[in-house]
């Protein structure tokens, strides 16, 4: 089943882990999230539950830990795509590494474009979760 495509966008750039300690960078790193989040989201914040958060890390060597890298894209976008992360019901994170071969075949054009495109990346997309059965294949 295919599910509509709420929000998505690619920050292409290393992302910054959520145990970052350097407060500047991590406000940085928030601004640069909201800021290409804000370029594609044209509705209001969802408040009813049951949306999917799904990210695909595109990296060179030595990637960091991908629980670490999902939390602050999450949480930046809270207030303009979302009105709390507790409306977030379901969560993938996929890291793959830029020197692998990658299958484009099946992928959202924009993340094909990325793996396509061959540097380091994040791929950021929003749907409304699937009922159990479906993620659980």
């Amino acid at each position: 089943m295919n599910v509509p495509i709420l929000l998505e966008f690619v920050l292409p750039r290393r992302p910054l882990s959520y145990q970052a300690k350097n407060s500047k960078h991590k406000q940085e790193w928030r601004d640069f999230i909201y800021g290409r989040a804000f370029s594609q989201w044209t509705g209001n914040p969802i408040t009813k539950g049951g949306l999917k958060f799904s990210v695909v890390y595109l990296c060179e060597d030595d990637p960091g830990d991908i629980n670490n890298i999902i939390k602050p894209i999450q949480d930046a976008l809270i207030t303009l795509v979302y009105s709390d992360d507790s409306v977030i019901w379901d969560v993938t994170g996929h890291m793959r590494l830029l020197s692998e071969p990658i299958d484009i075949i099946g992928l959202p054009p924009l993340l094909a474009e990325a793996v396509i495109g061959g540097t380091e990346c994040i791929y950021v997309r929003i749907t409304n979760s699937s009922e159990l059965n479906s993620e659980l294949k």
